[in-house]
C-alpha cells in the first residue's frame, strides 16, 4: 500500500482492501471498511449475494452462508486492522491460531449485508488476538475471538 497510516481514507473499498490483503476472488470475503480506530477497532461490510460459489453446495435449495466463511471473513477485517495500524505487517501471510469462544446466532442468507466489529485484545510480537462481532440488520448472527499469526 502507498499511503501512510496518517492518509487512510474512509470508506476503503475492494480495490484498496487487495492493496492490504493477499486474497483475491473467491476468498476475498470484505467488501469495504466503513470504522477504523488504529491500533484499537475496525468495522467492514461483506455484501452476501447468491453469486457467491459456495452456495451451489452449501445447501441447494436452501442457501446458507458457512460459519467457517463467516470466521474468515471476520479474520480478514481484522487483519486489514493490524496492517493499517503497523504498516511493516503489510505483505505478510496470518495464519489463523485459534478461535474461541465462537456462537452462531442466526443463519447468514443471500441479500444479507454483514457489518463485522473486530477490536484488538492482545498482541504479542506477531500473534494477535481480536474480539468480533457480526451483525445483520443490526441482530448479532456471529461472535467468536480469533488469534492470528502473522508469518
Amino acid at each position: 500500500m502507498t499511503t501512510s497510516i496518517k492518509e487512510v481514507q474512509l470508506p476503503i473499498d475492494t480495490k484498496g482492501i487487495m492493496e492490504i490483503l493477499p486474497h483475491r476472488y473467491p476468498f476475498l470475503l470484505v467488501d469495504r471498511i466503513v470504522e477504523l480506530e488504529l491500533g484499537k477497532k475496525i468495522t467492514g461490510i461483506k455484501n452476501v449475494t447468491m453469486n457467491e460459489p459456495f452456495f451451489q453446495g452449501h445447501f441447494p435449495g436452501e442457501p446458507v452462508m458457512p460459519g467457517v466463511l463467516i470466521l474468515e471473513a471476520m479474520a480478514q477485517v481484522g487483519s486489514i486492522l493490524v496492517c493499517l495500524s503497523d504498516q511493516a505487517m503489510i505483505g505478510r501471510l496470518a495464519y489463523f491460531a485459534g478461535v474461541d469462544k465462537a456462537r452462531f446466532r442466526r443463519i447468514v442468507r443471500p441479500g444479507d449485508q454483514l457489518i463485522l466489529q473486530l477490536s484488538m485484545l492482545k498482541q504479542k510480537s506477531r500473534v494477535i488476538k481480536m474480539a468480533g462481532q457480526v451483525f445483520v440488520d443490526d441482530k448479532l448472527t456471529t461472535e467468536a475471538e480469533l488469534m492470528a499469526s502473522f508469518a
